[in-house]
């Protein structure tokens, strides 16, 4: 009877160790999937300082709340590549006065994990500026609709669900020129993004 309970005991054993080696090899297999999914969340952004006039004083923006949605692609596992093709639209507010920018941002991102569903990212950040308005009025004078910036974070991926926080900003200058409120000289603005990036992903 004892040696039929140690087998029993043992039968546990090995079956309990045989579906945590199942488990953890489902996990593994999750977080080392390579395809492409669909993302969204929230932007916390404020683009650059605002000259009324030339020879005026800089506004600093307040930071607004804006959103993204896109696609992205992944590749590789312990270091992947990971491309990205996103809408994105930002508001910054200048004491009384809005600025609105929507564009489309392809990033670039190489990541590697550090602990286990855990990693770091980072890369260049392509945008292409579609419509930008300050006050309403539309600003066609944007220096460069196409510019580079640098997008770098840490996200979290369990199975095909992630979640990413990154800070972006522009590289080069990007000013955008305007008549001023008052109908008198040109106003400049900083177009750069200067933001926080809250992202969910799914891997489809």
């Amino acid at each position: 009877m004892k040696n039929l309970k140690n087998k029993l005991y043992a039968s546990k054993k090995t079956i309990l160790l045989a579906l945590f080696l199942v488990s953890i090899s489902s996990f593994t297999f999750a977080q080392s999937a390579t395809g492409f999914g669909i993302k969204g969340g929230l932007n916390y952004n404020a683009n650059g300082d605002y000259f009324e006039s030339i020879g005026s004083n800089a506004k600093h923006p307040d930071r607004n709340v804006g959103y993204h949605i896109g696609l992205f692609g992944k590749i590789g596992n312990q270091i992947y590549f990971k491309p990205e093709l996103v809408y994105t639209s930002t508001k910054s507010d200048y004491d009384n006065d809005s600025f609105k920018m929507q564009k489309l941002d392809a990033p670039l991102l190489v990541g590697i994990k550090v602990l286990g569903p855990v990693s770091v990212f980072a890369g260049p950040s392509f945008q292409y500026i579609l419509d930008s308005d300050f006050n309403g009025i539309a600003i066609n004078d944007v220096k460069n609709d196409f510019t580079v910036g640098l997008n770098f974070g840490i996200g979290l991926n369990i199975n095909k669900l992630g979640i990413d926080l990154r800070y972006e900003r522009g590289f080069s200058d990007n000013e955008a020129t305007f008549i001023g409120n008052n109908g008198i000289g040109t106003s400049r603005l900083d177009t750069r993004p200067d933001q926080l990036i809250l992202s969910l992903s799914l891997l489809l």
